[in-house]
């Protein structure tokens, strides 16, 4: 007996460290978190993509996968005010790791105009606001834009920023980390430079968004929304509201209308009543989309697909 249970002892594997569990608060942060962990785990979500970030109610399955968490990774309060509570008495004891306070982010302001301004939008493009308080303002006169997976290279920091904050969890599979999220952002530099090009024939061509979540996308093409029905927090908008975004779009020559299904489309036909626009749909969450390690680029594609159709009729 003695001999079997050395011989075992000599041809057993090593134990391997358990890998962190990891819940996630969207599902393209779960996509960059998925590739990441590819081939060493899998995270939970937390936010269905057929529910808007901004105010959500979890289920109770949902809950069990933030208090079990290892690890919460989510873009932050900005997207998800609601979250911070469940955050502190379901998952108190997690790391977390919010993705827009990740170093090397350029974060954008929210945009809280009824128009664009697309002198502002070429001024800005690039900078990095030191999450929202680079030029020295208070902190309570900024918010930042949290809509900051849309740009794939904001996709690629994150994914950096996962990697290194998993092999400080589990240093056995940092490697593995590492050579994943290397190879997510070669990924979306070469989605970037392909769609550059493509969409480089549009770039001047009026639109106007559902709610102001594509900004970070914008600026990396070199897009120009005309306006917004919803601001970046998706708040329901007044009637003052409606009636200048009437104003704004009676004077603009608007080629497109997108609208999003985690939203009702009724205030597009409302504010672009009478005049000729196509009608499409932008999905900044690929609602119809896969999960898994591939949905994120796939969002970014469909997304690009529809700017790049409708705008170019």
């Amino acid at each position: 007996m003695k001999r079997l249970l050395c011989l075992f002892l000599l041809i057993a594997p090593p134990l391997q460290a358990e890998v962190p569990k990891v819940a996630v608060d969207i599902v393209p942060v779960h996509s960059i978190v998925a590739s990441v962990m590819q081939g060493m785990g899998e995270p939970a979500l937390i936010i269905p993509p057929t529910a808007s970030p901004h105010s959500y109610a979890m289920r109770p399955s949902e809950a069990r996968a933030l208090s079990g968490a290892d690890l919460v990774v989510w873009v932050g309060p900005a997207l998800t005010p609601w979250l911070q509570e469940p955050l502190d008495t379901l998952a108190g004891s997690a790391a977390r790791l919010a993705l827009l306070e990740a170093e090397g982010v350029p974060l954008l302001e929210l945009r809280e105009d009824v128009a664009f301004d697309a002198d502002a939008h070429d001024h800005d493009h690039g900078h990095d606001h030191d999450h929202g308080h680079a030029d020295g303002h208070a902190e309570d006169e900024h918010k930042p834009d949290p809509h900051a997976w849309l740009d794939p290279a904001v996709g690629a920091i994150w994914a950096s920023a996962i990697a290194e904050q998993l092999s400080a969890m589990d240093p056995e599979n940092a490697a593995g980390y590492r050579a994943n999220a290397a190879a997510l952002a070669a990924e979306t530099a070469a989605f970037q430079t392909e769609w550059q090009a493509r969409l480089d024939p549009v770039h001047d061509v009026q639109f106007i968004v559902f709610h102001d979540a594509f900004q970070y996308f914008e600026r990396r093409f070199d897009l120009h929304a005309t306006a917004a029905i919803q601001t970046g927090e998706a708040a329901a908008p007044g009637a003052s509201r409606i009636q200048a975004l009437k104003e704004t779009l009676s004077q603009s020559n608007l080629r497109c209308a997108f609208a999003e299904p985690q939203f009702n489309p009724k205030l597009i036909t409302t504010v672009t009543e009478g005049l000729n626009v196509e009608a499409a749909i932008l999905d900044p969450l690929g609602s119809d989309v896969p999960m898994g390690p591939g949905h994120y680029l796939a969002t970014l594609d469909a997304l690009a697909r529809a700017m790049a159709d409708c705008l170019g009729r």
